[in-house]
């Protein structure tokens, strides 16, 4: 058993904060994914009134074995009034940025793309100022029900490459690395004013050639945000970490990173796709963009 560093303690988190948030959660009965996928970083998150809604679930149609999102539940029809929760828990929480992900609805002919349309435009009537970033799964190659999120325009698309191509059958089983990155380029095409994201964990077992292999695939698809993050076991049933990665490594990829070009970089043992998302709004006065 590889024994968790000292660089990965996590401090304890303000729970009357904590509390508050997850009575608005409550309340308007929202998921999260900082909750469902057991987040190291929800205590932080949730001191400051951030959340990642998880919408669409809590039960997923994949069984990738490094998450601990419920797979074995059955999925159940869309809610039509989860778009209006949702864009209420946005005004109350009083959100600068918020992001919206999902489980994989493969069970949909859209994969949920209508969802996350609905869940924008709700948001949108609420919160006008709010920035919205979109989460997204693959979509199965669907690029019709991608087109439908993007023409709802949302300020950041997020789609994770996760890991290596050479782990992508033992961690990803039901995924395509390439189907990943076409889904970025698809989506530099279809609304070049849209910030494109993505993410990747380690400590799988990838070397660092292959790390900075991934990231170069992303930037020849002009992905612009990457983040990296320490793979942590949520269960003794879950896919074992191999190594603890260092904080200066990461740092060498962060360098690398920007040196390929990514408009921003976050990584950190505990970084995770949406930690310090918001910091998104600073990179687009930075870099701005416009439709026309």
């Amino acid at each position: 058993m590889v024994v968790k560093p000292d660089w990965l303690r996590v401090k304890a988190p303000q729970w009357q904060r904590v509390g508050s948030v997850t009575e608005i959660l409550r309340d308007l009965n929202l998921n999260t994914v900082c909750e469902e996928a057991s987040c190291p970083n929800i205590g932080e998150c949730f001191n400051v009134g951030t959340a990642t809604f998880l919408i669409m679930g809590p039960a997923c149609t994949r069984a990738c074995p490094y998450c601990d999102i419920d797979f074995e539940k059955k999925p159940q029809a869309l809610d039509s009034t989860e778009p209006i929760r949702l864009a209420e828990a946005v005004k109350r929480l009083q959100l600068n940025h918020v992001v919206i992900t999902s489980v994989n609805r493969d069970d949909l002919h859209d994969g949920g793309a209508s969802q996350f349309v609905r869940c924008i435009q709700e948001i949108r009537k609420l919160s006008p100022n709010t920035t919205i970033e979109v989460l997204i799964p693959d979509l199965c190659g669907n690029w019709e029900a991608l087109k439908m999120i993007l023409e709802a325009e949302p300020e950041v698309l997020n789609h994770n490459t996760e890991t290596i191509p050479r782990l992508y059958r033992k961690v990803r089983p039901q995924g395509n690395y390439r189907r990943s990155l076409e889904l970025l380029k698809k989506t530099r095409e279809f609304a070049p004013w849209t910030y494109t994201k993505s993410g990747i964990m380690v400590g799988l077992g990838e070397t660092d050639e292959e790390v900075k292999m991934v990231m170069t695939n992303l930037r020849d698809v002009d992905c612009d945000i990457l983040t990296i993050g320490q793979y942590l076991q949520p269960s003794q049933k879950h896919l074992g970490v191999k190594e603890f990665i260092t904080p200066n490594q990461f740092k060498n990829w962060q360098t690398f990173g920007e040196s390929l070009g990514f408009l921003q970089v976050v990584a950190t043992p505990l970084t995770r796709s949406s930690y310090h998302a918001e910091q998104v709004r600073e990179l687009m006065q930075s870099h701005p963009r416009t439709k026309f």
